[in-house]
This record gives C-alpha cells, sequence and structure tokens, in this order.
C-alpha cells in the first residue's frame, strides 16, 4: 500500500474543480489572559497578533491548491471589509474568484476566535463569535449563480458542494446543479448540512457526512462502523449515490459503493483542533477522484491529510509534501526507528516542516527497569517526537569500565525501538554527547535531575537558539548499576 499511495500522489496533477457553497472568514485573535479583569470575573486577553484564514467553501480551495490542483470558487459574500479579506486570502492561496459574488446589506459569513494560552504555551480557544445571515438570497442572485455555474462546469473535472446551511445551497439549487452536472458527465462531490433531510443532494455522486451529520441524517447514532455501514447502506439507497463517505473521526471512514463496504481505518492522532478537517477530506477526495483514483485509495489519502489537519491549529492546509512523509514515516515501523546520523537528520527535517516539537535525551540503557519507563513517559511528554542518543558499546566501555554493558548495542537499541514512547534512536560512539546534540538541534534537552549538580552537557549550546533544557524526576533507587550490583550479590548468595 505504501507504494501505491506514494504513486497515487505523484499522479495527482492539477484537475480543476469548482468549489460551490458558503464561503467564510475564519478570523485568529491571539494573546495571553495574564489577568482576571476588575470590571467582572473574566479574563483579560492581551492581543498579541490577529490572523485571518480561508473557512467554508474557502477551506476547501485553499486546501485543492494546497494539494495542487486548480479551484474555482462560486458563491455568494458580502460587500464589506471582511469580503476583501477573503478574496485576498484566496487569490494568495492560488484560487480562482472571478465567479464570488457580493451581496449588498448582508455580510460576509465570519467566524472570530479569541485564542488565549493555556499555563502561558499551549493555544486554547476562549471564545468564538459569528457575524452571518442565513436567510434565503435573492433571486437574482442565485439566477447569478446558476448562469455561472452553467458556463464554468464544462471547462472543470469535478464539484464540490460545501454546505453549511448559510442561504446559498437551498433545495431547488442543489437539486439543479446536480442534475446539470450529472447531464455535463461531472462528478459531484458534497459535504452536507447538519440537517436530517439530505433529500436535496438525491443524484450527487458522492457525499462525506460526518458522525454527527450521518446520525441526523439516518436518524439513529452513529456510534461504531456497524452503525456506520446500516446508515451508509439507508444513505446510499435512498439518494441513489455512487458512493458515500462517513468519517468517524478516530476510527477512520467508512466506504460504501455499488461494489464495496468497507471499514478504512486511520491511525491515532494527537488531535489539536478538529476545525477543517471535513472540508481537508472534501478537498482531498475531489482531487484524488478528479485524477482517476479508485474510492478507497482515496478515501486512504483523505484519512491521512484529514488526519495531518486535526494535529494544526483552526483551518490548515496539508501539503503534498506532509502527505509524502506521512506514509514514508508509516512505513517506517520500529526497525525504522533506529536511524544512523545522517538518516535521522532527514527525518527530523521533515517534522520540523510541520511544526513539531523535537525532544532528545541520550543515556546507555544499559539493564532496563522502571525508572527508564517512567523517564521515557517524561520525555513524551515534554514534545512530539522523541529522539534517544544510545551510547555504544565503545563508548560505555570507556565510561563505565571493560565489564559493560550487560547487553550489547543492538539488543538496547531493539528493547527502546519496541517502546511507543521513544519516536527514533541513533548511537554515538564518542563518550561525550555534545556533537550529536549539536548535530540534531533538540527544542528540548531532558536528562535525569541528578545532572543538576553534575551540569547538563549541552546546556549552553541549546539555550543559545531558544531551545530548553528539563530535568525529569528520578525513581529512587532505580538505576542500572543498582540492578547490576543485585544481581551480582544475589548470584554470589547462591554459590
Amino acid at each position: 500500500m505504501y507504494e501505491n499511495l506514494l504513486k497515487i500522489l505523484n499522479d495527482i496533477g492539477s484537475p480543476e474543480v469548482l468549489v460551490v457553497g458558503d464561503f467564510m472568514l475564519d478570523v485568529y485573535i491571539y494573546g495571553d489572559a495574564e489577568k482576571i479583569s476588575p470590571e467582572a470575573p473574566v479574563p483579560v486577553l492581551k492581543i498579541s497578533e490577529t490572523e485571518y484564514r480561508c473557512g467554508g467553501a474557502g477551506s476547501v480551495a485553499a486546501n485543492l491548491t494546497a494539494l495542487g490542483a486548480k479551484a474555482c470558487c462560486l458563491g455568494i459574500i458580502g460587500d464589506d471589509r471582511d469580503s476583501e479579506i477573503l478574496k485576498t486570502k484566496l487569490i494568495e492561496a492560488g484560487a480562482n474568484i472571478d465567479s464570488l459574488l457580493q451581496a449588498a446589506n448582508r455580510p460576509t459569513t465570519s467566524k472570530q476566535r479569541l485564542i488565549g494560552l493555556a499555563q502561558h504555551l499551549h493555544r486554547q480557544q476562549l471564545i468564538r463569535m459569528d457575524k452571518e445571515s442565513t436567510e434565503p438570497f435573492a433571486g437574482d442572485l442565485i439566477e447569478s449563480i446558476l448562469s455561472a455555474y452553467k458556463d464554468k462546469l464544462p471547462d472543470v473535472d469535478m464539484v464540490c458542494l460545501q454546505d453549511h446551511n448559510k442561504g446559498l445551497l437551498s433545495d431547488s439549487l442543489c437539486r439543479e446543479m446536480i442534475r446539470l452536472a450529472n447531464q455535463a458527465n461531472k462528478k459531484i462531490l458534497v459535504d452536507p448540512s447538519l440537517t436530517s433531510d439530505y433529500s436535496k443532494y438525491t443524484g450527487a455522486t458522492a457525499i462525506t457526512p460526518n458522525r454527527k451529520e450521518s446520525s441526523g441524517a439516518a436518524r439513529f447514532e452513529v456510534s461504531d462502523s456497524e452503525k456506520a455501514a446500516k446508515a451508509a447502506d439507508y444513505l446510499f439507497q435512498k439518494l441513489r449515490l455512487e458512493a458515500i463517505v462517513i468519517t468517524l473521526d478516530k476510527e477512520g471512514a467508512y466506504l460504501k459503493t455499488e461494489n464495496k463496504c468497507l471499514m478504512i481505518p486511520t491511525r491515532p492522532r494527537s488531535v489539536y483542533d478538529v476545525t477543517g478537517a471535513g472540508d481537508m477530506v472534501l478537498a482531498t477526495l475531489a482531487a484524488a477522484l478528479a485524477s482517476g483514483c479508485d474510492y478507497e485509495t482515496a478515501v486512504q489519502l483523505s484519512n491521512i491529510t484529514g488526519g495531518i489537519e486535526v494535529e494544526k491549529f483552526g483551518t490548515a492546509t496539508v501539503t503534498i509534501q506532509e502527505i509524502a512523509d506521512e506514509i514514508a514515516g508509516r512505513n517506517r515501523g520500529i526497525s525504522g526507528k533506529i536511524q544512523t546520523i545522517d538518516s535521522l537528520l532527514s527525518e527530523l527535517a521533515r517534522h520540523r516542516r510541520r511544526k513539531k516539537t523535537i525532544v532528545f535525551t541520550n543515556g546507555c540503557f544499559d539493564v532496563l527497569h522502571r525508572g527508564h519507563i517512567e523517564y521515557l513517559k517524561f520525555c513524551r511528554q515534554q514534545g512530539d517526537i522523541v529522539v534517544l542518543g544510545l551510547n555504544s558499546d565503545n563508548s560505555i566501555r570507556a565510561i563505565k569500565g571493560p565489564g559493560r554493558p550487560i547487553n550489547n548495542q543492538d539488543d538496547r537499541a531493539a528493547l527502546l525501538a519496541a517502546m511507543e514512547m521513544v519516536d527514533y534512536i541513533t548511537l554515538f560512539d564518542e563518550p561525550s554527547v555534545l556533537n550529536l546534540i549539536m548535530k540534531v538541534r533538540p527544542d528540548v534537552l531532558v536528562k535525569g535531575e541528578d545532572w543538576a549538580i553534575k551540569g547538563v552537557v549541552g546546556r549552553e549550546f541549546v539555550e543559545s537558539y531558544g531551545g530548553k533544557v528539563t530535568l525529569a524526576p528520578l525513581v529512587n533507587g532505580k538505576s542500572s548499576t543498582a540492578t547490576i550490583k543485585e544481581m551480582k550479590s544475589l548470584e554470589a548468595k547462591s554459590r
């Protein structure tokens, strides 16, 4: 599967996708809540930055262009400052906005999020404020939208309807757009709104509801893959679809076509923010299917892109390079955790492109014990990727004498690679770890608290570029030396 996914990824090309729906502006106002207001028992957010991103159908368009596709935007926005910002962001993303119409006396849908810092470190949404109108659009605007749709349809490879129930995609307009797409032999994918009546999507090529949306449409809770299968079968038949993809967050996605009914799992993720995951899934399916990909492979790719997206904050795009990196990382396996320094640096560059925090520690790890387990758990809590510099047999002998190590370097590396807390292991042959630290350049350097007095090797270097040095608590009485001493004592007593 690894080679096939990479091949499909390279063959996606630049299909043109018409994105129809509710275009929104996502606003992120960042700051830190350092005090409580004297006026009321509420936090005071000291603003440090304001960021604008494409939301709703705009997010789908931005995701498509990040994947290498061409996105043509068709929708209605307001005639206000937010609309100008949104158009600018879409142009910067590479989308075509020639068919974005503006409506007077109606706001551009925007979602403003106030973002504080939990423990003054991690971004945390405090409140969201929406500006919108969900009233149906005037008839002349809908006629203009339909006219533009008819003009664009012959020249595109795929149509996406992103429905957030903001007044554009009415029952009649959806039905007509689906009819025209079918007449033109164009696939039309729908990310449905949260409603119990999906009849307006009848005849679409495929729909991509999430767990909550499919529960509402099927009128029972989609709590597991078995219920997803039941909901998929019901909607597939009722709406006369070619395919239905029900996304089930951490479980993956359930795919139903005429010939396939299967659960496509995904790997567990450290979810940061689910905002925009559905947009990412729709964009990936559209780009893959428009390039001739089959449904199963397209869903596998959408699982990957949706998973990468939820590890990011807010609505975010995912690039082809990030997907390739993810696929390569999945193929690494346990044995792939053990890296030469050159291959390790290449892997870390991949993670840094995705803004991952690199944690480094080092040691002999000769006879593993509980203290090692707790120590590595602590390392895992400090960031995203844990790199362990492992003393080679030669370096241990230079430090501890000819009687050590008890376990050779290959055995020690293999045991550590089996631990989920460790992402990478690299051997170093010198008594000092400083040169290795200078090559890795970790964001966080971890050593045991017993090094507080001895002085942590590499502290000055790591702190020189803004990195952090953290001391881990020790488990009393647990060390390789103590364990070996106890073993020798027991052996002597048994003689």
